[in-house]
């Protein structure tokens, strides 16, 4: 689709835009792009456009025109310059694991370029400094195959996704958050350059210091400027070890307090150094307790046991803190000493601590195991109609009380319910990643598992869950956002909406890229002015 200047057009510009546009969209693909030497790598065969068409949401079906596998960035610069060029323009969309939920990496009528090719038979995709502290990656490049390779040389990333089966250009587009967050910062803050392929064909290597308005603009900007091919990201010395603990909580405000005590720490104590994970979940009476992220760690007996103790507060809800504490062998005695002091300040329920250790390694991947067992059962391909939203902490209470015991109430959810705090301080501003105006704000994901009997209800508690944020005034954002309007994408970005457009304007003017985003899909309402 292409853009107008931010200028208000006549009718008649306007008109013959769209009506281009239109065409554009149902054409099918120029002839003279398969005469090019890229056009041996398109295909558009059943079996190629299908393994695209939905993604792990499972909630969306978009069938393009064709799938793109490139053996370089040359390639994927050459496919995009030949749209950008072209009379008649076409989307293109890049597509790591396709874990995304509401089919963002799809796109109608255009071409999916498979990002997975890339590193096929290429060992050179992936690079690790030691004298330097860095690796350079790949962006097809899967976060699991970072660790093993960083790993090697005792080195690892300072930030983390829950699961690492996914592409590290793919969560460098949204943000990248997990329980590293409080202490490091999101993925997109530890990065220190990056290649990118624009809206234009242009392939520009960026940084902090180095076109700088790109790299701010590609991190966390949801695909909207380019594509990421390679990434610089800094490494630090890993733990062998972690002893993994839960504690469990009945009360929001204890969970909530402790959680927020511990984000707090001073970089220059004791604790911060052990300290490596920190995240809050939602026991949604013995319905969570029973799933293969709750039932994995906790036996049997003790389930049964935390089972017992929402009986006889009559909860409809149970919370547990998750903190991982790292260490090496020779120190194992002094981090036992740290952690029963830490113990001794927080306010879980006495009795109820479950404590494993396990490697660095191990935990870091621990998501993967649960993920081999629900693909032997078929319940990995089901629909997954995830919310994710950041919370500030100021109103984490009220959404405590409409959402998780009100909307969501007593519900036997499929799938995790995550709580934990974020510090601000670590979040660059600069960068396209929108978060709430407010020191401290909790990301509230709400993962769960649908079947085809209760996924209507789960989309619609969604919304509901929306639409009570917006009549109680709590000024949350959406994590991996999906809006259909164009007001509400404004609202989104809120003071970064017009940067966001000068920068679309500068980078992919046509608005070739990463057209499922609906971002820049409103020109027919009179009053918007690109």
């Amino acid at each position: 689709m292409a853009y107008l200047p931010r200028t208000r057009v006549s009718t008649k510009s306007f008109i013959s835009l769209f009506i281009t546009t239109l065409l554009t969209s149902t054409l099918s693909l120029p002839e003279e792009l398969f005469s090019l030497e890229i056009g041996t790598k398109i295909r558009s065969d059943k079996q190629s456009l299908m393994s695209v068409a939905s993604d792990f949401g499972n909630l969306t079906k978009s069938t393009p025109a064709a799938v793109f596998y490139p053996s370089s960035s040359h390639d994927i610069a050459g496919l995009i310059h030949f749209s950008y060029t072209h009379s008649t323009p076409f989307f293109i969309s890049p597509r790591g694991h396709g874990h995304s939920i509401n089919g963002q990496a799809s796109c109608s009528d255009g071409v999916v370029i498979h990002m997975e090719s890339l590193g096929q038979g290429r060992a050179d995709r992936i690079n690790v400094s030691v004298a330097n502290r860095y690796m350079d990656i790949g962006g097809e490049q899967l976060w699991i195959d970072v660790l093993s390779a960083a790993h090697a040389h005792g080195l690892g990333a300072n930030s983390w996704t829950d699961y690492l089966h996914l592409t590290v250009g793919g969560t460098l587009s949204v943000g990248g958050i997990s329980g590293q967050t409080f202490q490091h910062g999101p993925q997109i803050s530890n990065v220190l350059e990056l290649d990118v392929i624009t809206g234009t064909g242009q392939q520009v290597t960026c940084s902090k210091t180095h076109n700088q308005d790109l790299f701010n603009a590609v991190l966390g900007g949801l695909g909207q400027f380019g594509i990421i091919t390679r990434a610089r990201i800094p490494l630090s010395p890993t733990p062998e070890k972690v002893k993994w603990i839960r504690l469990i909580y009945t009360n929001i405000v204890a969970f909530t307090r402790d959680q927020e005590c511990l984000i707090s720490v001073d970089e220059n104590e004791r604790l911060f150094g052990f300290l490596k994970y920190l995240e809050g979940s939602l026991l949604m009476d013995q319905g969570l307790i029973g799933s293969w992220r709750s039932s994995s760690f906790f036996p049997k007996n003790d389930m049964e046991k935390m089972a017992q103790l929402t009986a006889k507060h009559s909860l409809t809800a149970l919370y547990y803190l998750e903190v991982v504490v790292a260490y090496d062998e020779d120190i194992a005695a002094e981090v036992d000493q740290e952690l029963e002091l830490l113990l001794d300040d927080l306010s879980f329920v006495p009795g109820f601590v479950f404590t494993r250790e396990v490697t660095y390694v191990e935990f870091l991947d621990r998501v993967h195991d649960g993920e081999l067992k629900l693909h032997k059962t078929g319940q990995w391909q089901v629909p997954h109609p995830w919310l994710n939203l950041f919370v500030p902490k100021s109103r984490i209470l009220d959404f405590d009380a409409g959402v998780l015991k009100g909307i969501l109430g007593s519900d036997k959810a499929n799938g995790p319910i995550l709580i934990y705090p974020m510090n601000k301080k670590k979040w660059n501003s600069k960068m396209s990643a929108i978060i709430p105006d407010e020191e401290v704000f909790y990301t509230i994901g709400i993962l769960r598992s649908a079947t085809n009997d209760d996924l209507e209800k789960m989309l619609e508690q969604n919304k509901k869950i929306l639409e009570f944020c917006t009549m109680e005034g709590i000024p949350f954002k959406q994590y991996m956002p999906h809006y259909t309007t164009k007001e509400a994408w404004m609202e989104h970005f809120g003071p970064k909406w017009d940067k966001f457009l000068d920068l679309k304007m500068k980078y992919d003017p046509k608005g070739i890229l990463s057209p499922a985003q609906k971002i820049y899909t409103f020109l027919l309402e009179d009053d918007f002015i690109i």
